[in-house]
């Protein structure tokens, strides 16, 4: 009888322990580990949005680098093209605009200097070289571009400018702080005298981060004067070189006095193939070359208002936005 008890509470405490772990109030087994489905949403972040191509060009914000010093070129590794400085690569990223327009994510746009606005002008300047009845930005063309050795101080060189444009012409108004005007030489050799050099992209998004020059670059140059303000004034291509020679229906006004001479140019839109419109943007440039040396014909120094400029290299110019 003893036995048979002692049987029974063996059996009774080894039936409770098999079944301890599903007694209500203890400790039930542990959770699986679920990994989350990826977040498609983080995901959008790093995808491509294209839109219509023939949108708008986006407006582009630049975070630039400090200029840096850069060896020029002599004018003879230029031929019949005024010498210029090595570049330096300014990135910037590309924002929407409310046109919609092509855009990508980590994109790396090159474009330097600081950029410039041309205004719609309802009623054209009179090109008298007064600038009474421009109302738009001035901006500085003061970074030595060729010839530091040269250059003395802003009295030697410096220059400021301010650009317009209507359905016919692009409008370009200079002021030349000039000690001394020197310009005795015509054609593809104007450079070589006090001159005004413009360098314009008319394919600016076709070719945006092309560092070397295709046909849809222009070079111009003009001369406010052979032998003194009042003399002939000129306007030459030097390129494209399939199209180089003097330009036909520019218009150049100009006046000195005091250290200073005033330019004011209307270069007409055929010239560059455009069409223009509200909103366009290009690639843009204006330097000023100097000599001081009556008895002889040579550039002995540039400013502009390009801080890297690099004639042969389009992506160190600036960017010029036509707006109305």
């Amino acid at each position: 009888m003893f036995k048979n008890t002692k049987n029974l509470i063996f059996f009774t405490i080894f039936v409770l322990v098999l079944t301890a772990c599903n007694i209500p109030g203890l400790k039930p087994n542990p959770t699986p580990i679920l990994f989350p489905t990826p977040n498609y949403t983080m995901t959008a972040l790093f995808s491509v949005d294209v839109t219509d191509p023939t949108a708008t060009p986006p407006v582009i914000v630049v975070t630039q680098a400090e200029p840096t010093a850069y060896p020029t070129l002599e004018p003879t590794q230029i031929p019949t093209l005024a010498p210029t400085q090595t570049p330096i690569v300014i990135t910037a990223t590309p924002q929407s605009t409310a046109t919609s327009v092509p855009t990508a994510t980590n994109t790396t746009i090159v474009r330097a200097g600081n950029w410039v606005t041309a205004s719609y002008l309802n009623t054209a300047p009179n090109l008298d070289s007064v600038w009474d009845e421009w109302n738009t930005t001035k901006y500085p063309a003061k970074y030595v571009a060729y010839g530091s050795g040269e250059w003395k101080n802003s009295d030697d060189l410096e220059g400021s400018f301010r650009l317009g444009w209507d359905n016919t012409y692009l409008y370009v108004a200079v002021k030349v702080l000039d000690d001394k005007y020197v310009q005795n030489a015509t054609g593809q050799d104007l450079y070589k005298g006090d001159s005004i050099e413009i360098l314009f992209d008319t394919n600016l998004y076709g070719d945006l981060n092309s560092n070397s020059l295709s046909s849809d670059d222009f070079q111009i140059g003009v001369s406010p004067g052979k032998g003194g303000v009042d003399g002939i004034k000129e306007g030459y291509l030097w390129f494209p070189s399939g199209k180089s020679g003097g330009i036909s229906g520019i218009k150049i006004a100009s006046t000195d006095g005091d250290g200073v001479y005033r330019v004011e140019l209307a270069i007409p839109w055929t010239v560059l193939g455009i069409t223009p419109a509200n909103g366009q943007q290009y690639g843009f440039g204006l330097s000023i070359s100097d000599n001081d040396n009556e008895s002889s014909n040579i550039q002995q120094s540039m400013v502009s208002n390009l801080p890297n400029r690099s004639l042969v290299n389009p992506t160190t110019w600036t960017l010029l936005t036509l707006t109305k």
